[in-house]
């Protein structure tokens, strides 16, 4: 398919420069491709009267890390400034990274991490390029490991803002807490899984009161989610890989929901794409323990899910591949032209949707 099919204008106004306050008082686009109506103005509030006791919504609650890091390339005398974003953990104390501009490291290069330019004449925490791979990416290698790398990210590292939001303000300690799910408990992502920003706990209680179970699945998102598809079709574009897991308690649990015909919400294109990559061909979820690259796109047939509560997201991008997949390419295309046009809020701190999968002809 030609990337240009997913394309779509989005006037600047449109998109969230922060999120909404309470969390829970977004709007929510509800999308049933089958139904006698198409498109539902509701909000995220509403969530439980739209899904039935029993049914089970699948987070991912993977922990957002300070992956973006300011980094100095001394060389010949030249100091060069270098702008680094983790992506993918390879080791206790190795990271593949997105850097810009890549051009200005080489092999052997050792860079400084500082918090700003003030403190670099005084950073100790430092790394060495070893690998230049040709996806574009970095491999480092870093002067400590485990829990005292994690540790030196944590103290220099910022928030890494999505491009669009960066591109306009500056991240500041309001994004640390805003930019994070209520329930994150794993370390790892360098990217938040933005659907569970809407969650509160008063959202919480509601679900439990109406029969709704949670389940937690873990994907750690990568900075590849903010990568634009620069092939002209879709099949000629790569993912990243992505750290994913699935316990066997998890697994079996969302099988019992299916087995008994309720439905799988999942929470996130993110935990989705990890219950995608875990299902047999029977509709079966397995427990899972690695990475994936899985990249869907129209024509993909669901067998773990039946509905997907997402934000808004960018065109051309392959999340939004993802949902025209869910729904049907026609179908999210309205979806998207109502939600322009009647000022919902798009991207990382927007508005939500919920879509249900469009039934298999």
């Amino acid at each position: 398919m030609l990337v240009d099919d997913f394309d779509f204008d989005l006037p600047p106004e449109n998109i969230a420069l922060r999120p909404a306050v309470p969390r829970d008082s977004s709007r929510m686009l509800v999308v049933r491709p089958d139904g006698e109506q198409l498109l539902t103005d509701d909000q995220v509030l509403s969530l439980p009267d739209l899904l039935e006791p029993g049914d089970a919504l699948v987070f991912n609650d993977t922990k957002v890390i300070p992956a973006q890091l300011l980094g100095f390339r001394s060389r010949d005398g030249v100091t060069a400034k270098v702008g680094v974003t983790l992506h993918q953990r390879a080791s206790a104390k190795e990271w593949r990274a997105f850097v810009r501009p890549a051009k200005k490291l080489k092999v052997g290069d050792t860079v400084r991490f500082a918090f700003d330019e003030e403190s670099k004449d005084t950073a100790e925490f430092s790394a060495v390029v070893t690998v230049k791979s040709e996806a574009g990416d970095i491999l480092f290698e870093f002067d400590r490991s485990a829990g005292e790398l994690d540790a030196a990210i944590a103290q220099v590292g910022h928030i890494p803002l999505p491009p669009y939001i960066a591109a306009k303000r500056a991240e500041d300690d309001q994004d640390r807490k805003d930019y994070q799910t209520i329930y994150a408990k794993y370390e790892g992502a360098v990217a938040a899984p933005t659907a569970g920003l809407h969650f509160t706990d008063q959202l919480f209680a509601a679900l439990e009161e109406r029969g709704v179970e949670k389940h937690f699945v873990t994907l750690h998102v990568g900075a590849g989610t903010f990568l634009p598809v620069k092939a002209d079709k879709t099949e000629d574009h790569k993912m990243h890989f992505e750290y994913g897991e699935i316990s066997g308690v998890t697994a079996a649990a969302l099988n019992a929901v299916r087995a008994r015909g309720n439905k799988i919400v999942s929470v996130g294109t993110t935990s989705l794409r990890i219950l995608e990559s875990s299902v047999s061909e029977d509709g079966v979820i397995n427990p899972i323990s690695q990475s994936t690259d899985i990249f869907i796109t129209p024509g993909y047939q669901f067998k773990a899910i039946d509905a997907l509560m997402t934000n808004f997201h960018l065109p051309r991008s392959t999340l939004f591949m993802l949902v025209s997949a869910l729904s049907g390419m026609d179908e999210m295309r309205v979806a998207y032209e109502h939600a322009i046009s009647t000022g919902y809020r798009f991207y990382s701190y927007g508005d939500s949707s919920l879509l249900f999968k469009k039934a298999s002809k």
